[in-house]
């Protein structure tokens, strides 16, 4: 099997665009991302900011956008990729990661699309670590040509101290309102009794 050639820090800082394609948010990746961006930092600020346009065959348009930033206080690496059809459709995503320089990290990925007839969507993910503990986030809306919005996210966040952890839930939809809904869990996954603010 040939191995596939992974992108090096360099790569990024020197073309950032790649960002757009690169970051595949696995846990894993994330963090070995973020560490090896963090390692690459000198000691003044580094950035690189990429722009390019492509023109198709079929009168499609892509326009990259990649920033990679590196320094004493941190890292962050963003890619953007906007498509427009020339007939009112478009589609954006974008993708990013960042760590902190006491080791915290967040990557968040996002996706819209907007169609000529007025409708479109929306999905992104963020997820996020420090010392305290972390938080996933996903969700994603929707807009029907007639104006009608449907919406949904839960979110995740786990105590590092206790590994207890809530679950939050909130959806939206014309014919049944904003609902909003949360589940607490100890270490072991077992539901409990979500505690009170004081």
């Amino acid at each position: 099997m040939t191995p596939l050639n992974r992108p090096t820090v360099h790569d990024l800082l020197q073309r950032p665009a790649m960002a757009a394609g690169v970051l595949m948010f696995s846990a894993s990746m994330a963090v070995l991302l973020a560490a090896l961006l963090a390692l690459a930092a000198p000691a003044d600020a580094n950035a690189r900011t990429h722009r390019s346009v492509e023109h198709h065959a079929d009168g499609s348009t892509t326009a990259h956008t990649g920033v990679a930033r590196s320094g004493p206080n941190g890292a962050v690496l963003r890619g953007r990729a906007v498509t427009t059809d020339g007939r009112g459709n478009a589609s954006v995503t974008s993708r990013g990661a960042a760590m902190g320089a006491q080791g915290g990290m967040a990557v968040r990925q996002g996706s819209t699309t907007r169609n000529a007839d007025g409708s479109a969507s929306h999905s992104g993910a963020v997820s996020a670590e420090n010392a305290q503990g972390s938080l996933q986030s996903n969700g994603g809306a929707t807009r029907n040509a007639d104006g009608t919005v449907t919406q949904g996210r839960t979110t995740t966040a786990t105590s590092a101290a206790t590994g207890n952890s809530v679950q939050t839930q909130s959806s939206y939809g014309k014919d049944t309102g904003l609902a909003r809904s949360a589940t607490c869990y100890d270490a072991s996954g077992t539901a409990m009794p979500c505690p009170t603010r004081p």
